[in-house]
């Protein structure tokens, strides 16, 4: 499509009705109070299909920012229509390289809502440019790209970041942190974080030697500019719309995209940093090319001053579950779970979550905001008259980030928050592709007893046209 220009004043004036304060409605958003024109961040949104939809949607029922520029890649694809039916005065783009060069004074901050892999390249420009980011989760694929990440956002003291994990703006973030400093939550030895609903690569053949055959592009799709630095893949419809999640080349599996909604206040909280040691303790249905039929991955932090060492056992799987303590009742489903692409979720055995042993204390939680639970009921009640208040969330974390593009708040995720976490991610993934156990030394950030694995953390060299993003 066509790309047009407004000014910043000119969007305003469309907007703005008696003073400033604009009430829109329409079937999907109900009815959005937009702040003065002079209070809205201006949005441009890189990714507008599946989950960066909801994104964008989330972000714009604030009422704090203005939708200023679209950008995707398949803009004529029905995942597409959605967003551009509801914003038809914003410039559409497919190149997010163009959109930023040619609308970058009314530009201030990103969303960024695009496969594992296509995240890097759009966060390392926009901050260059001074553009605040919104990256959904995980920041990026590789460990070496989340390095130069967050060495970037050091280097934009002024630039606001957030990951997507919209949970640590909720209950729990806020509960595990008034629990930690009352003493409710200490000595924590060991976690069990599970995720055992249906994925996408479940029933696929786990003998596979290649990847899918090559298919015909669809007509509305830009496939080069899909596979960004991984260019070198024929299109099949088995990479694209959620699919790529599937395949070690572009997502990170049931690890990358359920970890940040269950190990995130424990990762923060407990000070946890890098694990020394990563094991695919089990793994079924192995291949080189994507995710195991199930997992068994065990994470090692060493002892720090204020707390001993800590294991994380993850586990995914349809039967792979973890061991379950006495008293622990029934898996309730978060209600604020987004529903995936496929537009369900899928019933499972044990819902996703995490059971937290202490010394004295074994806690059981869901996954994104869901609070923590101490189990048996009677070792809650016992404790209950010692428990802290919990603040309610003074904004949610869509909220948050604009807030914080404001100069009003600080992001609950930024990078230097989400880096370390997403980087335990992408450790747990070379584990899953090489089938192995890494040593990692967190101090030169480098794995000690595997080269090729070591190797992983940096990948592939970047096709022609990419390399100028790797660089700080």
């Amino acid at each position: 499509m066509t790309n047009h220009y407004f000014s910043r004043r000119s969007f305003l004036k469309k907007t703005t009705i008696a003073g400033g304060a604009v009430l829109l409605s329409n079937s999907v958003l109900g009815n959005v109070v937009l702040a003065k024109p002079n209070e809205r961040v201006n949005l441009a949104c890189i990714g507008i299909g599946n989950r960066a939809a909801e994104i964008i949607k989330d972000l714009y029922k604030t009422g704090l920012c203005n939708i200023v520029a679209l950008c995707d890649v398949d803009l004529g694809a029905p995942h597409t229509a959605e967003i551009m039916k509801m914003f038809p005065d914003a410039p559409r783009f497919t190149d997010f390289r163009k959109m930023l060069e040619q609308m970058d004074t009314q530009i201030d901050a990103v969303s960024i809502g695009t496969p594992d892999f296509a995240h890097f390249a759009a966060t390392m420009m926009a901050i260059d440019m001074g553009k605040h980011v919104y990256v959904e989760k995980p920041m990026a694929r590789t460990f070496w790209e989340v390095e130069l990440m967050m060495e970037k956002a050091k280097k934009f003291p002024k630039v606001v970041t957030q990951m997507g994990n919209q949970g640590h703006s909720e209950a729990n973030y806020f509960q595990f942190k008034a629990w930690k400093d009352a003493g409710i939550i200490k000595d924590v030895h060991r976690i069990d974080a599970h995720m055992n609903m249906p994925r996408r690569w479940h029933g696929w053949d786990p003998t596979i030697k290649s990847f899918p055959k090559a298919q015909t592009i669809p007509q509305t799709l830009d496939w080069e500019l899909w596979q960004m630095q991984t260019l070198g893949h024929d299109y099949n419809k088995d990479f694209v719309n959620g699919q790529w999640r599937c395949w070690f080349d572009f997502g990170m599996g049931a690890l990358g995209d359920w970890g940040a909604h269950l190990l995130d206040t424990a990762h923060e909280f407990l000070d946890l940093g890098l694990p020394t040691e990563v094991d695919a303790v089990m793994l079924e249905g192995h291949n080189s090319f994507f995710f195991p039929m199930s997992s068994t991955l065990k994470f090692h932090f060493p002892k720090k001053k204020n707390r001993g060492a800590v294991d994380i056992n993850w586990y995914d799987g349809l039967d792979n579950l973890p061991p379950i303590p006495e008293g622990y009742g029934v898996s309730g489903l978060d209600p604020n779970i987004p529903p995936p692409s496929t537009g369900k979720l899928e019933p499972a055995k044990l819902n996703p979550g995490k059971i937290i042993y202490s010394k004295n204390l074994t806690f059981k939680g869901g996954s994104h905001g869901s609070t923590l639970q101490i189990i048996p009921e009677g070792k809650a009640q016992e404790i209950a008259a010692k428990l802290p208040t919990v603040p309610a969330s003074p904004s949610n974390h869509f909220a948050n980030f604009l807030k914080a593009s404001k100069g009003e708040e600080k992001t609950r995720s930024p990078f230097d928050i989400a880096g370390p976490l997403s980087q335990v991610f992408c450790l747990g993934v070379i584990t899953q592709k090489l089938n192995t156990k890494i040593v990692f030394d967190p101090i030169k950030k480098e794995i000690v007893n595997d080269k090729f694995a070591n190797a992983l953390l940096i990948g592939p060299p970047p096709a022609k046209g990419w390399e100028q993003y790797y660089k700080v």
